[in-house]
């Protein structure tokens, strides 16, 4: 069901302009309003779900098929990217600004100046605790 106060279900229902390069039942991508490079492009399930989490699974599977597409036709015609980073941003402080799902294709070039995440170590058993949780957790 459709969120009237979400700008993604508005894209959806053509009530706000977007730049849409893709389109499926279920899924459409359009170009981000604000990309990090020109291609930067949002794919969006139809159905409103806030994140990743409460999304229907055959919607996901079908998001990633359209991703895959779009990633290709990115890659194949414009020849100064050769990778692109795929983001999902799932909640609010993980920097999730329109809350429904959406993922990022972000189209890279060796000097754009894009910088990932710091990585950090497990001290002591930290990595073994939180394998057997995770684990129990997905038996």
């Amino acid at each position: 069901m459709p969120n009237n106060d979400c700008l993604f279900c508005q894209i959806v229902a053509g009530e706000i302009p977007s730049n849409k390069i893709y389109e499926t039942d279920n899924v459409i991508a359009f170009l981000d309003i604000n990309p990090v490079n020109p291609g930067h492009t949002l794919v969006v399930p139809k159905k409103h779900s806030e994140n990743m989490l409460d999304a229907d699974d055959a919607v996901l599977q079908e998001m990633i098929v359209v991703t895959k597409k779009v990633s290709q036709a990115i890659l194949e015609n414009f020849t100064e990217y050769n990778a692109f980073n795929l983001e999902l941003n799932n909640g609010q402080i993980a920097g999730q600004v329109i809350p429904h799902l959406h993922w990022h294709i972000i189209p890279r070039t060796e000097d754009d100046g894009l910088k990932h995440w710091p990585g950090k170590s497990y001290q002591g058993d930290e990595a073994r605790i939180v394998q057997e949780k995770l684990k129990n957790a997905l038996k």
